[in-house]
C-alpha cells in the first residue's frame, strides 16, 4: 500500500510539485486516513464454520422441546421403547397345503376345503350344438347370392304379390318349387337352396310350411328380409272362412 501513500502525500519542497501562494484562494487541508494491514479481513475467524451442516430441527425449535418433553413424561411413566421381535417369538406361519400329496383320479378328503376344484369330471362333456356347416359348390358362396340378387333376374316366380294361406303353401314343398313362410312373409327358397350354408336338405325342412320357429331356433341373428327380399312372394293370412 505505499503506492498511495506516495500519491496523497504532498511534498511542498520538490520543485516539481512548487505551487506558488496565491491569497486569493483558500488554504485547504488534506487530511488522508492511514491504512494498516493488520485491519485487512482475511477469513480466517469463519474459514471452518460453513463446512458444519446447521442443526435440523434448530436447537431452540419447537420439534425438539416437543420430543424433550415427550421422552421425559414416558420415562416419568415407566415407558420404553418397543423392543423387535426375534423370529422365535413371532407367530409361526401356515402350513403348507398339501398340494404334492394328491393323486389324480382320487377326491380329497372330506375335511379339506369345499372352495377347491374337483380333480376330474363325472359326467362327460356335452356335444356342442353348433350347426355343421356343408362345403359350397364353387360358385355358390354369399357374395354370388349377393350378385345374383342385384343381377335383376326374377327370382320370386310370380308377377305380383299374394296373400298365402296355408293350404297353398303346403303345396309349395319339392325342390323345383319349395316355398316357406318366416315371419309372416313368403318367400320362393328355390333359388336360394344351392347357396344355403347348411346345404339344401336342411333348408327342405321348411319347405311347404311355416318355418319362423326353426329359422329362430337354428340362426336368430341372420335378417331373413335381406337375405330373401328378392323371393318374396307374399304375405301368409289365415285360411278364408267357407
Amino acid at each position: 500500500m505505499s503506492y498511495l501513500r506516495g500519491w496523497f502525500s504532498l511534498d511542498t519542497s520538490s520543485s516539481a510539485t512548487k505551487v506558488e501562494s496565491n491569497d486569493s484562494y483558500p488554504n485547504h487541508s488534506l487530511s488522508v486516513p492511514e491504512f494498516n494491514e493488520e485491519d485487512e479481513d482475511d477469513g480466517s475467524d469463519t474459514a471452518g464454520e460453513d463446512d458444519a451442516p446447521p442443526a435440523f430441527p434448530a436447537i431452540n425449535s419447537a420439534q425438539r422441546a416437543a420430543v424433550s418433553s415427550s421422552s421425559s413424561s414416558d420415562s416419568s411413566r415407566g415407558l420404553s421403547i418397543p423392543k423387535i421381535l426375534t423370529d422365535s417369538a413371532l407367530m409361526p406361519p401356515p402350513p403348507v397345503p398339501s398340494l404334492a400329496t394328491r393323486q389324480p383320479g382320487v377326491p380329497p378328503p372330506q375335511s379339506s376345503s369345499s372352495l377347491l376344484a374337483p380333480m376330474n369330471t363325472i359326467q362327460p362333456p356335452k356335444r356342442s350344438s353348433r350347426r355343421d356347416k356343408v362345403a359350397l359348390a364353387p360358385g355358390f358362396g354369399p357374395l354370388d347370392w349377393g350378385n345374383l340378387k342385384a343381377s335383376g333376374q326374377n327370382l320370386r316366380g310370380v308377377d305380383a304379390l299374394m296373400r298365402i294361406p296355408p293350404s297353398v303353401l303346403k303345396l309349395h314343398n319339392k325342390k323345383e318349387d319349395a316355398w316357406t313362410a318366416i315371419n309372416g312373409k313368403v318367400y320362393n327358397i328355390t333359388p336360394y337352396l344351392p347357396y344355403h350354408p347348411g346345404g339344401e336338405k336342411e333348408l327342405m325342412r321348411v319347405a311347404g310350411r311355416d318355418g319362423t320357429k326353426l329359422f329362430s331356433l337354428t340362426h336368430a341373428w341372420v335378417n331373413a328380409d335381406f337375405m330373401l327380399d328378392a323371393c318374396l312372394v307374399g304375405f301368409l293370412v289365415s285360411e278364408p272362412s267357407s
